[in-house]
């Protein structure tokens, strides 16, 4: 498949979706149903990797032929390209999407994403969950040391690209999703925006697609990358998609209208942030 030509000819497309084969809350029939009753014509699926640590949101490796059978039926019989994808979390370069493991299963594209960073004792903790469980983890795991919690996660962002092994960057800045609730100015601090626009360049090198992630917006009122990154990106040419992160059938389209139409200014030269 070509995922650049498919995003440089429709806007009716989703590569971010979840479903019963790990944290979605709908199947993987009733989500490709709203998505051709929303009108797509390509949807993607990408369910949590399965993972060498313990998490009950990641797929088992025991599921991954019933999915690949489930992508084929789909694809059998409804009018919508289905691709099997998978949202494969980086935990190093053995266990990431450059692993063989995930070569081998010949996907149609991956999102990489890091979700687990390493503690200075060396076991992983998800960032990405409750907030309350990530305030908690601050304390007992990360010594309440949020620039280290950051610095991690952009580190391994960093070295899931240099790694490689997949198609898509996902959510660049979602460690700010709980990062931000944990301290309030998190996203105005100097050293944060360092961090940033030092990964934007990594990113603007890799030539990977980076996905507009909108899933937090009715919820949070915030996109993934943040809005004040967009003009970088689009003025650097890198290739962009919207996608919802649906986990939901009835939230396969969600806020995607109004980042697609956000990016077209950017691409005007005109983007404002205005959450």
């Amino acid at each position: 498949m070509d995922l650049l030509s498919i995003i440089d000819s429709t806007d009716k497309y989703n590569f971010h979706t979840h479903t019963q084969f790990c944290d979605g809350r709908d199947s993987m029939h009733a989500i490709a149903n709203s998505a051709v009753q929303a009108g797509f014509e390509h949807l993607g699926f990408t369910p949590h990797s399965p993972i060498a640590i313990p998490s009950p949101c990641n797929m088992s490796t025991a599921d991954v032929d019933a999915y690949r059978s489930e992508v084929q039926q789909l694809n059998a019989h409804l009018p919508i390209n289905i691709y099997m994808g998978m949202e494969i979390d980086y935990l190093s370069r053995e266990h990431g999407p450059a692993a063989q493991y995930f070569h081998d299963l010949g996907l149609d594209f991956a999102i990489g994403s890091v979700h687990f960073i390493p503690t200075r004792r060396g076991n992983f903790v998800d960032i990405d969950g409750p907030s309350e469980r990530f305030n908690r983890n601050m304390s007992t795991e990360f010594d309440n040391d949020l620039r280290y919690v950051v610095e991690t996660f952009y580190k391994q962002s960093a070295d899931m690209i240099a790694a490689g092994g997949f198609d898509i960057i996902g959510h660049f800045d979602k460690i700010v999703q709980n990062g931000a609730l944990y301290a309030p100015q998190l996203e105005e601090e100097g050293w944060y925006n360092d961090l940033v626009e030092d990964f934007i360049d990594v990113v603007i090198a890799s030539g990977l697609i980076v996905e507009i992630n909108t899933k937090a917006r009715v919820r949070l009122g915030r996109f993934f990358p943040h809005e004040r990154h967009w003009q970088r990106l689009v003025d650097a040419g890198v290739p962009i998609m919207v996608n919802s992160d649906a986990h939901y059938s009835a939230l396969i389209d969600a806020s995607r209208d109004e980042a697609l139409s956000l990016l077209n200014k950017c691409r005007h030269g005109s983007c404002t942030a205005h959450s």
